[in-house]
């Protein structure tokens, strides 16, 4: 039995019952793929179920708004894909005829659709005999080829994808791209994995030396760095004052709390909010009553996030800034934030605003 033939029967009893693939659109597989970037199959179907109820089509997608775009994404996280989606979309109306291209090369021209992730789609939709090599899949293959290059360097990149190609079979290429993402998810798992099950064991030259649980070889990463933030919920006339993030950068369009990161002239946290607060809006305010703590992790950093009510100073005399907004608490749940500000947004009380303000 080939490797590839092995993959491919052991998918055919073993496949993930998963909604893109009973019913595998390119739009479908388009969502499905951008939203699996970086995220858990686990954590993305409720978001995708969600998302093709409110974006059925392509159509539907590009005439969206961004912030509508982003109120579905919300809780999913790395918001350049949604950002990045909703841009495609319109540039597929506008320009391809409302049609998804079905070649790798023309995919991984548009935004937010790198190589991976154009021939996943490629070779799912519309058969493109393309392989698609993501980290489960490198995962498998630095085992069956014994690589000892680490993990991202140069020789172990093209090693990868010179084998992936070369196995790739003339038919079926988008089951068996899936096959080996199944495989990567269900047996040939980062730490202790299941050889005995997998299918293709007696290609693994790892199994063979016993060293599946070495490899692949990974790099030491720097110590994440970690940032104290403090944030202000700030009230005036029942209404709460929400600041939008620039629309290029990290959560970019999304809405947040006035705040910003502790710095080393500031003596307290406090003080660093009633900075952050006047810097970002020329409110001069004092801390109150203290919402919580929120801890988060980023891919590249880390962040505590501490969260007070404030009192103003005095009535604002000017306008706001263009990115800031006065809205009230009942309207909060439609301003798309990210975890960390909608954790805080959840912790406001209505009724406690009103009577506060009464």
């Amino acid at each position: 039995m080939s490797f590839s033939h092995g993959i491919l029967t052991w998918y055919d009893t073993n496949a993930r019952q998963l909604p893109w693939r009973s019913f595998p659109t390119p739009y479908r597989v388009w969502v499905s793929e951008i939203m699996l970037q970086q995220t858990r199959v686990e954590t993305v179907l409720p978001y995708y179920e969600n998302f093709l109820v409110h974006f059925p089509n392509l159509e539907s997608l590009a005439a969206a708004s961004q912030e509508e775009v982003l109120r579905d994404w919300e809780g999913l996280g790395y918001y350049s894909r949604a950002r990045n989606l909703h841009k495609t979309a319109q540039i597929l109306a506008l320009e391809y005829g409302g049609q998804i291209p079905s070649t790798a090369i023309e995919l991984e021209s548009l935004p937010g659709i790198g190589h991976y992730t154009a021939a996943a789609i490629t070779s799912i939709a519309f058969g493109e005999p393309v392989a698609a090599v993501d980290g489960n899949i490198k995962r498998i293959y630095s085992r069956i080829l014994a690589l000892q290059e680490p993990l991202g360097s140069s020789h172990f990149e093209k090693a990868i994808q010179d084998y992936a190609q070369s196995v790739l079979p003339p038919e079926r290429t988008g089951d068996f791209n899936q096959a080996l993402m199944d495989l990567g998810s269900n047996v040939c798992l980062p730490r202790q994995p299941l050889c005995l099950a997998c299918p293709v064991r007696d290609y693994c030259l790892a199994f063979r030396q016993g060293r599946q649980n070495n490899l692949p070889i990974r790099v030491k990463k720097a110590p994440v760095p970690h940032y104290e933030v403090s944030v202000a919920v700030i009230e005036l006339d029942k209404k709460i004052l929400l600041s939008q993030r620039d629309q290029k950068g990290m959560l970019a369009g999304l809405w947040e709390f006035p705040g910003g990161k502790l710095e080393a002239t500031d003596g307290s946290l406090e003080e660093c909010l009633s900075r952050e607060v006047f810097e970002k809006t020329g409110l001069q305010i004092s801390p109150g009553e203290k919402i919580g703590i929120f801890k988060h992790a980023y891919t590249h950093f880390k962040i505590t996030v501490h969260a007070w009510h404030v009192s103003l100073h005095s009535v604002p005399q000017t306008s706001l800034p263009e990115n800031m907004r006065w809205v009230s608490p009942e309207e909060l749940p439609a301003y798309p934030m990210g975890k960390v500000a909608r954790l805080i947004s959840d912790q406001i009380n209505p009724d406690v605003i009103q009577a506060e303000n009464l």
